[in-house]
């Protein structure tokens, strides 16, 4: 047997270094290695699933040249605090020989492909929604000098945050990380999502039998680069403004904040020629504005959409203490008093899929949409009661929640049964 020319493991757990990483991986057998079967849909490449006691572990094996490129860009990926999945290690045997690629299984997550094979064909609003945390991906990564180059249903997960949706990168195979993509390139990549796209959506309707819905399929395939072109612009573009419109920057940076970004620098600066006009420079820096104000006012870590939610809450609690009190303690004080002790009961009665800030969201969530239909505030108690139910507590269909969105991962496939996203 061949000796491995190169083994990384980021965590070397006595359970990870027993595995049979000189074994082709199709040989990995259930006696040997704790698998989990959980269904990948179309894969070029060959992906087990590993449970360990820490968490799952996907392992993918792929040539050489590819495993060492992947594993090299999900590392600088992971050092941008990129939506990616994380790489755990490599493996890299002789030159004849595939190697293996490992990364943590995005835990609570769904993939795009599987979760389409789901959603009635109707489901617009909810098809729309993801696919604009797809192209809200995509803007990030190009901000960050990534191209992609093979985005697609199969490879981008999606996870709930907050009352936004969060989409991930999994396959980085065909990825670059350059200083920075111009603006060809990074049309190129919008071109290959919106192919990729459309031909998964076309898929989808035709395996459900609904090939009258092909063209509504490639409109909403198409609606990634819209949403794209939109954001990006709204990031990118400079205002020109005359001196008595100065509001207008204010109102400038608000609409960034509320999309999460957080402002890293504005120039003014006269427009030769203009007389009395100025030109608007903003330097947008991290899409975590939200994230790190939480953090600054209650210690807590969560999504940007997260945070966005436990905001609001925080000020709202902060705008009822009398005598009323700076920002930090009235943030160190909510989480004590309110969001640790109904936070916990919101994750009891959620279920162990929903992590404990996703649970609390969703009970004020919950909250929220009930008092809205009884016309007052319904309280703690009926909150996570509904919770509990596991249902939206909402007669009309008229807007989306979150919570018609699946929680958890999915129910693993028994070995030999049919996927039933595939039939």
């Amino acid at each position: 047997m061949t000796t491995p020319v190169d083994l990384r493991l980021r965590d070397p757990s006595p359970e990870l270094l027993g595995l049979p990483w000189l074994t082709p991986l199709a040989e990995w057998t259930p006696d040997v290695v704790p698998l989990r079967d959980i269904p990948v849909g179309p894969s070029r490449h060959l992906v087990r699933f590993v449970a360990l006691p820490d968490g799952l572990l996907a392992v993918k094996e792929a040539p050489g040249r590819i495993v060492r490129k992947e594993y090299d860009v999900l590392r600088a990926l992971e050092t941008r605090h990129m939506p990616a999945v994380r790489p755990m290690g490599m493996v890299l045997r002789s030159p004849e020989e595939e190697g293996l690629l490992l990364t943590r299984y995005l835990e609570r997550s769904w993939q795009y492909r599987r979760l389409f094979m789901r959603l009635p064909l109707d489901a617009t609003k909810q098809r729309g929604r993801l696919l604009a945390a797809m192209a809200s991906l995509l803007v990030e990564l190009h901000r960050s000098g990534v191209f992609w180059g093979d985005c697609s249903l199969a490879n981008t997960l999606f996870m709930r945050d907050g009352q936004t949706l969060q989409a991930h990168l999994v396959d980085a195979e065909t990825s670059e990380i350059l200083p920075r993509l111009t603006d060809g390139q990074r049309q190129h990549d919008l071109d290959i999502v919106v192919e990729n796209v459309a031909g998964g959506l076309i898929d989808i309707a035709t395996r459900l039998g609904a090939e009258h819905a092909i063209d509504e399929m490639i409109e909403a395939a198409e609606s990634v680069a819209e949403t794209y072109r939109g954001l990006w612009h709204e990031l990118h573009h400079d205002l020109v403004l005359r001196l008595d419109e100065r509001w207008q920057v204010d109102s400038r940076l608000r609409r960034l904040r509320e999309l999460g970004y957080a402002v890293d620098e504005v120039r003014l600066e006269t427009v030769q020629g203009g007389g009395d006009r100025l030109r608007v420079k903003v330097a947008v820096a991290g899409h975590d504005y939200h994230a790190e104000e939480l953090r600054r006012l209650t210690g807590l870590a969560a999504g940007e959409g997260q945070a966005d939610v436990l905001l609001n809450d925080v000020r709202a609690f902060a705008g009822r203490l009398q005598p009323p009190e700076d920002d930090e303690s009235a943030g160190r004080r909510w989480r004590r008093e309110v969001y640790e002790p109904l936070g916990a009961r919101a994750t009891a009665v959620a279920g162990a899929h929903t992590d404990a800030i996703q649970a609390y969201c969703d009970f004020l969530e919950v909250r929220w949409l009930l008092s809205e239909q009884k016309g007052r505030d319904v309280g703690d108690e009926a909150a996570l009661s509904a919770l509990r139910a596991r249902r939206t507590p909402v007669d009309s269909a008229a807007s989306m929640s979150i919570l018609e969105m699946p929680t958890g991962e999915m129910k693993p496939i028994v070995p030999g049964e049919r996927d039933p996203d595939l039939t």
